[in-house]
């Protein structure tokens, strides 16, 4: 475990940096919205972290309260990391975070990585009110608790039951939603997002 760096200075915004503004930690934080994670999903889904300090930022994090470490039971019985209490009230800071960087996005590099589920935080920021959203991409499902007060905000895959609306579209639409190019009721109308189900979340997209 590193020492813990300080700014030392009498702010909160700095005190803040002291526990999270090392590189990977948000990132990190973004992975285990979606919940309990294991070390190697992580490491998978973090391109370019090594994992000395990959392992490093978790136990800094278990260290200041952000995350836990804990064995699933059998037949799993693999260690997962999770966010704590205190670790999910840096959604909004990085909800904040992202919207801010839209103006940053641009078009994909070569060099840049993508996973399906980076789209989440962006699409949780454009929906309103509350339901399970399963989304389809080219490049993976995953699936969106909106308006989720507590517990995973996200997760890979299919939804765990009936979602409350299916998006369906593909990644450019996706990342002009990231962008802020394209809010996604104008993305109904235009035909970008196909919108099925028979939940309250899927009734009020397609009447948008």
């Amino acid at each position: 475990m590193s020492p813990r760096r300080s700014y030392d200075q009498y702010c909160s915004a700095a005190r803040a940096l002291d526990v999270v503004g090392d590189r990977w930690t948000l990132l990190i934080v973004r992975e285990l919205l979606a919940g309990p994670r294991r070390y190697t999903d992580l490491h998978a889904d973090l391109p370019g972290v090594s994992t000395d300090v990959l392992a490093g930022r978790l136990k800094d994090m278990e260290r200041d309260g952000l995350a836990t470490r804990r064995r699933l039971p059998p037949p799993g019985a693999a260690f997962v990391y999770e966010l704590t209490a205190r670790g999910r009230e840096l959604l909004p800071v990085l909800q904040a975070l992202g919207a801010w960087g839209e103006a940053e996005l641009g078009e994909r590099r070569p060099t840049d990585a993508l996973r399906a589920h980076w789209f989440a935080l962006p699409l949780l920021r454009a929906l309103e009110g509350e339901g399970l959203v399963e989304v389809r991409l080219e490049e993976g499902d995953f699936h969106l608790w909106v308006g989720a007060l507590e517990g995973p905000v996200h997760g890979d895959g299919r939804a765990p039951r009936e979602p409350d609306a299916l998006l369906t579209l593909d990644a450019d639409t996706a990342a002009a939603v990231a962008r802020g190019e394209l809010a996604v009721p104008d993305a109904v109308r235009a035909g970008r997002i196909e919108v099925t189900g028979d939940g309250t979340l899927a009734k009020e997209l397609r009447e948008i």
